[in-house]
């Protein structure tokens, strides 16, 4: 990917959606403190110079210390920086709307069934035809759709921690537009996005994603050459995180490297996540799905 021109195109692209959708008055940035949204941070100041878009972090409580220091470290200087907390704690959350697994999407299906029995999305979701196999059950988590499995599942977690807050604070400061760093690059339900902008029925400007189709070598130019932008410690190292996000989520493909390296440079954020996600690292462990079943575990 040449630098120059997609670094020029960014620009562009950001730009001409402001002039259009007036982001300055009607967006906010959602900042993460990971990689992708710091980058973003900087090419919003690039294009728009003097903007007062709102960069709003929300510290759901499972953030890890680096990033909300790293956060807090910015906010001291830079008052477009907002902190956000959900209403409810993790814990009490999870144990009322249920837990994560696997994937939202898998999450979502095993809720439903828990709710309402099968129905013809879950069993789809159980038989997936031919397009659809690579989204369908696997089999080792088909037991889940019995009456037999009891652990409380939902996909409601990212909902109650982050969207819930955000949607309040939106509605409060009439900031309707949201931009994120969200890459296809990333894999999942992103790489299916087809462009950087989403507008709802009316055409109104709802979601913006200026990173969409760049790539890590892009962004690692873009650190390299702009020497003025810092990342949060976990991306150097001897962390070397790729990702950050919600520490310890059950969703993370690479959960068991993740909990390798907090086990080593961050073991008290290690106990922290086993005490939070413990039902499912310990049904993760007992079918051997994602964490290995012989990982030992010093909590003491």
């Amino acid at each position: 990917m040449d630098y120059e021109l997609t670094l020029f195109d960014r620009l562009e692209v950001i730009k001409t959606t402001n002039q259009k959708y007036d982001l300055e008055h009607n967006a906010y940035l959602s900042f993460s403190g990971g990689k992708d949204s710091t980058i973003l941070h900087h090419l919003l100041d690039m294009a728009l110079p003097n903007n007062r878009i709102p960069r709003v972090f929300i510290n759901t409580g499972i953030e890890y210390q680096m990033i909300v220091d790293f956060v807090k470290g910015l906010a001291s200087k830079d008052d477009r920086f907002v902190i956000l907390q959900p209403s409810t704690p993790i814990k009490p959350m999870l144990e009322k709307v249920g837990y994560p697994f696997k994937s939202k999407e898998h999450s979502l299906y095993v809720q439903q069934f828990q709710k309402n029995g099968m129905s013809k999305t879950v069993e789809r979701y159980l038989s997936p035809s031919e397009s659809r196999k690579d989204y369908g059950c696997p089999k080792i988590l088909r037991y889940q759709f019995s009456n037999d499995f009891k652990l409380k599942i939902s996909n409601q977690c990212c909902y109650e921690l982050k969207k819930k807050p955000i949607h309040e604070w939106q509605e409060k400061n009439n900031r309707a537009i949201t931009i994120t760093g969200m890459r296809k690059e990333e894999g999942g339900n992103r790489k299916n996005i087809q462009g950087c902008i989403l507008t709802d029925t009316k055409g109104k400007l709802v979601k913006f994603h200026p990173l969409l189709v760049v790539d890590d070598d892009w962004e690692s130019q873009f650190i390299e050459r702009e020497r003025a932008i810092a990342l949060a410690p976990l991306y150097c190292q001897p962390f070397n995180f790729n990702r950050t996000g919600c520490k310890g989520c059950p969703y993370a493909l690479d959960l068991q490297e993740q909990l390798e390296i907090m086990e080593e440079y961050l073991p008290n954020e290690r106990k922290q996540c086993e005490f939070i996600w413990k039902p499912v690292y310990e049904e993760y462990r007992r079918i051997g799905y994602r964490l290995s079943k012989y990982l030992k575990i010093k909590l003491i």
